[in-house]
Formats: C-alpha cells, structure tokens, sequence
C-alpha cells in the first residue's frame, strides 16, 4: 500500500526525489504521512483539497481490501 502512496505522489510532483512517504500503522488504522517540497505542496493537496481527498478515497478502498482502516496526512 504504501507504494501505491508514494507512485501517486511522486507523479505529481516536480521534484519526486525530495517526497518522503511514511508509514505510521497503530491497532486499527494506519496512517501515511506525506513529505513533499514546499513548492510541490499545492500539487499534491490541490484545489480546494480535490487531490488529496482523492489520494484518501484511493487509499481507504485499496485498504478495504485487506480488512483495514487506512488514510493519508500530508505534512508541511
């Protein structure tokens, strides 16, 4: 899962090399912390939050497939 993340994230960005994705997991959801540039941080939050709202949706459904909870935090 957490290669889906990062090919999502690293697709939108100008400087992919600098985007940093962890994985947080606790005993019922896991968290993926997103790391990008700042210049890249639009790119990947985008209008209106359509981007990462989209990023969750993703990752919530490919993590109901393996009977968890998942979602994504990007950090500043």
């Amino acid at each position: 899962m957490r290669e889906l993340v990062e090919l999502m994230v690293k697709s939108l960005v100008d400087k992919p090399d600098e985007a940093r994705v962890n994985e947080v997991s606790g005993e019922s959801i896991t968290v993926y912390e997103i790391a990008v540039n700042e210049e890249d941080l639009g790119k990947v939050i985008g209008k209106g939050g359509r981007i990462a709202n989209a990023m969750r949706t993703i990752i919530k459904a490919a993590a109901t497939k393996s009977e968890r909870k998942a979602t994504v935090e990007i950090l500043s």
